[in-house]
């Protein structure tokens, strides 16, 4: 089997009947980092030694008839955000070089005890702040479709590394847009929950036991090359653990298998004033009408009537407000706690449009972004789209309209641009609705053209 290259699922499966060795299927992913990470930079330091204990071990326990994990043996790697113990955790910023938790956050210790092998961290933008990873401690990440052009961010050494072989999966963070874009630049998927669905425990460094300030807008999710992979991490790694007291106690659903001729989608080439490229455009349409031949009901969406590009602007805001709050020492004119309360309350009318919204449809397709994965620069240089010059902080504007609302949404890849880089488009669900959600994804994937690696790998 092309272990490097096999679905999480079918490399569980293969460990499960020793098809492969928990060893061996480390091994070959340590072979294709040591091929291909000096040129892509996706993966950072390794545990090497220690990942080939647990691999042993875990070969050890199968060999004594031990019940298996639904990941026994499977090697992965997360996100240089997500606190391990015994590993670094740094999120690309100087003064968290050298940090190590002290204990493993939630979502690692279900990972770890559904049998997973964490063996390396990915690569990201400092402090998750940008849509390239790039940070002064490991450098820049390229795509592995054209190593000149970013992988985006702030995920973009997940992406990468699934997109190249060096991983099966890998769980980001998705504040804005920061799972799916960088999904849908290098050809992947990624699932951003809903809002308060898995945990935010120990998701960013924390020397010295702080408040948590981020607790809106972003989630954690998996990063894979199949729904079924979504699916699987998913499952695993959502619902309250304990820690995260905004979790909300609902239940954690496997993914149904669903009949094309009972969905309702509604499609949206383009959101009002938003720029996109016409090939994603017509990417959207194009599987629009595969899906509508397939006996969905399909249909132009009357999005709800709210001001989008507020929408963002209040995001941010929100956003500012609790990096403010993160910091060490207040500023010199704090923002009044009535502001807070009025960027909620504001908040709130866009999530109840969207959740009217759905009521009539079980998805929204859409694009991820809008455009396809650029060539690096400095970030707020203006992007290319089309021929046309657009602000750069535009770059997550299509997903970061639902962590705003707060509801599910996932990047699948469906087919390349002129340029041969690979096109991702977004689904949106209503709140709660993840497996629903990944039923439907998993439904049209057969339409999409799904995971292709790159040339080289």
């Amino acid at each position: 089997m092309d272990a490097v290259f096999s679905s999480t699922v079918d490399l569980a499966a293969a460990i499960a009947t020793r098809t492969i060795s928990a060893v061996e299927a480390l091994d070959a992913h340590l072979a294709q980092i040591d091929e291909h990470n000096k040129a892509v930079n996706a993966v950072i330091p390794l545990d090497r030694e220690g990942a080939r204990e647990r691999a042993k071990k875990a070969d050890v326990a199968q060999a004594q008839g031990a019940a298996l994990g639904p990941l026994h043996g499977v090697p992965f790697t997360l996100k240089d955000m997500h606190e391990t113990s015994g590993m670094k955790t740094t999120v690309g910023f100087p003064p968290f070089a050298d940090y190590i938790a002290r204990r493993d956050s939630p979502i690692v210790i279900r990972l770890k005890a559904a049998g997973g092998v964490l063996f390396a961290k990915t690569n990201v933008a400092t402090m998750l702040s940008d849509w390239q990873s790039n940070n002064p401690l490991f450098g820049r990440t390229g795509n592995p479709w054209d190593l000149q052009r970013t992988a985006g961010g702030s995920s973009g050494g997940a992406a990468a590394a699934l997109s190249s072989g060096m991983t099966p999966f890998d769980v980001g963070t998705d504040m804005q847009d920061s799972i799916r874009l960088p999904a849908a630049f290098c050809g992947v998927y990624g699932l951003k929950p809903t809002e308060h669905r898995v945990s935010l425990a120990g998701a960013f460094p924390d020397p010295g036991a702080a408040a948590r300030s981020v607790r809106l807008m972003s989630c954690l999710g998996p990063l894979a090359r199949s729904v079924e992979d979504l699916a699987l991490i998913y499952q695993i790694i959502a619902g309250p653990d304990g820690n995260d007291t905004d979790l909300a106690p609902v239940p954690v659903e496997g993914m149904p298998k669903l009949d094309l001729r009972t969905l309702r989608i509604a499609l949206a080439p383009s959101f009002p004033g938003f720029p996109v490229a016409g090939e994603i455009s017509a990417a959207v349409e194009g599987l629009a009408r595969q899906v509508q031949s397939a006996g969905v009901i399909v249909e132009e969406a009357k999005l709800p009537k709210l001001d989008l590009h507020d929408d963002l602007a209040q995001g941010g805001a929100l956003i500012g407000m609790m990096m403010e709050a993160a910091q060490p020492e207040p500023p010199q004119q704090p923002t009044p706690v009535s502001r807070w309360f009025e960027a909620l309350a504001r908040r709130d009318r866009s999530i109840l449009g969207w959740d009217r919204f759905f009521e009539d449809w079980d998805a929204l397709l859409c694009p991820v972004a809008m455009t396809t994965a650029f060539p690096h620069c400095a970030p707020g240089t203006p992007i290319q789209v089309d021929g046309k010059e657009q602000s750069y902080w535009m770059l997550p504007a299509y997903g970061a309209v639902f962590n705003y609302s707060g509801h599910p949404a996932l990047s699948l890849p469906c087919g390349r641009d002129s340029e041969g880089l690979p096109i991702g488009l977004q689904l949106v669900g209503k709140r709660w609705s993840e497996a629903r959600l990944l039923g439907i994804a998993k439904a049209i994937e057969p339409m999409t053209g799904g995971f292709r690696r790159p040339p080289g790998y």
